[in-house]
């Protein structure tokens, strides 16, 4: 493991810039949480780009039945000719009958549902009444005027917290969603370290839902959930502070922090997980032989920039010339911070233009940025990596760390390939 750097960057200056921003909606986390939440369904509250937008995004195979719908706001909605609440509770009736096996219904609000003032908040309330006990109905913002994607996440777990059980009893919370073998095998670690009981949020079906109080301790696994967290503590759950699990470094550092909370020491934490902390440094270290000393520049886009910044600094040998993120929270990412060497420029927000020039001016190695940003800099001969493919691909814990080296090695490499075999039109685009 590196050693941890004297001076970090938790006393950086910030850059914060409040200009145009390249984001992209918060309606994409659906796609991820409809897989992990088997007995919940998602309904949009939207228009019939939003119903595009989640079709595409998903890829929905044609015999599948997916667990998320549009609800589409059409032109006498939205011109306020048709009394959109009661077409609401007729279309939830309607899918109800229709998807007996749907626990927990979502209300996800979209631009043109907050846009007219649909108050969905009041219409969940209503509608749990009405479909008490058998269906618990919720609502959350997926709106993406203000936001970024995994944003979505975020506002979905938080309305789910006040809703959650109480209990006295102490258990680890572990928050954030995991595809069902990273899930899997971080439980199963563990288990072998002696930590538990352990919940999950969100859980994978309605009953199996985690209970909530003083001593709850909980750990996130995602760095973009910050307004879950403030739900958390609201109910009295305390966070164990810790670096997020990507990587061999950060997974080891979560675990030991997760386990000194439950009183184990990080002898036992070494001992348990040295033959897969081995495994990932060495599919990370083939991966790193295309990194080392290369330059990358991270522009805002998913809230996962930090924690992968001090991935690939620490233990993949990158230099990273700017570190971006839609929001820096100062509390969540201070382990993060702290482990990154200073040099880089820290900047939260984006002004797109300013930031443009900024990537020109030192041409990267690799740039990591939205789709929209990714082919005009790709055809300035700069290589990039696309931000929403590190939330889409299992990245997290030990057996997944040699994946996520290989993401950013993989446009690098692809590159030499290219100059190899087209050297005049590379050098043209550079």
């Amino acid at each position: 493991m590196t050693t941890p750097p004297t001076s970090g960057c938790t006393d950086t200056p910030v850059l914060r810039e409040r200009g145009q921003r390249e984001v992209f909606c918060g309606l994409t986390g659906i796609i991820w949480l409809h897989r992990k939440m088997q007995d919940a369904f998602f309904l949009v509250v939207g228009s019939r780009t939003c119903a595009h937008l989640l079709q595409s995004a998903a890829g929905v195979m044609i015999f599948a039945e997916p667990r998320f719908g549009t609800a589409i706001l059409e032109e006498k909605d939205l011109a306020g000719m048709a009394d959109a609440n009661a077409e609401l509770d007729r279309e939830v009736a309607r899918l109800l009958e229709r998807r007996p096996d749907i626990r927990q219904l979502f209300l996800v609000g979209s631009c043109p549902s907050e846009v007219i003032k649909l108050d969905l908040s009041r219409a969940a309330e209503r509608l749990s009444e009405i479909h008490a006990p058998r269906v618990r109905v919720l609502n959350y913002s997926g709106s993406g005027i203000e936001t970024t994607f995994t944003e979505g996440e975020d506002a979905c777990l938080a309305a789910m917290v006040p809703a959650l059980p109480k209990t006295e009893a102490r258990e680890l919370l572990m928050v954030g969603a995991l595809p069902d073998v990273v899930e899997d095998q971080a439980l199963a670690l563990l288990d072998q370290i002696g930590v538990g009981p352990v919940r999950c949020l969100p859980a994978k079906r309605a009953e199996l839902d985690a209970a909530i109080g003083p001593n709850t301790r909980y750990a996130l696994t995602q760095p973009f959930l910050g307004d879950t967290h403030a739900a958390l503590q609201r109910r009295g759950a305390q966070r164990i502070a810790a670096p997020f699990p990507f990587g061999a470094e950060g997974t080891t550092l979560w675990l030991k922090a997760v386990a000194a909370e439950f009183g184990i020491g990080p002898d036992t934490v070494d001992a348990v997980v040295a033959a897969p902390r081995a495994r990932a440094e060495k599919a990370i270290a083939a991966a790193a032989a295309t990194l080392q000393g290369k330059r990358v520049f991270f522009m805002p886009d998913s809230q996962l920039e930090i924690p992968l910044a001090r991935f690939l600094t620490r233990e993949c040998g990158m230099q990273a010339i700017e570190i971006s993120t839609p929001f820096l929270h100062a509390e969540l990412h201070r382990p993060e911070l702290e482990l990154i060497a200073k040099g880089p420029t820290i900047s939260e927000g984006q002004d797109v233009d300013l930031q443009l020039d900024r990537v020109r001016a030192t041409r990267p190695d690799l740039t990591i940025c939205g789709l929209g940003l990714a082919n005009p800099l790709e055809a300035e001969g700069l290589a990039t990596k696309w931000a929403i493919e590190l939330v889409f691909t299992p990245v997290h814990f030990y057996e997944q760390a040699g994946d996520l080296a290989a993401l950013f090695a993989r446009p690098l490499r692809r590159r030499e390939i290219l100059r190899a075999s087209h050297p005049n039109r590379m050098e043209a685009a550079e």
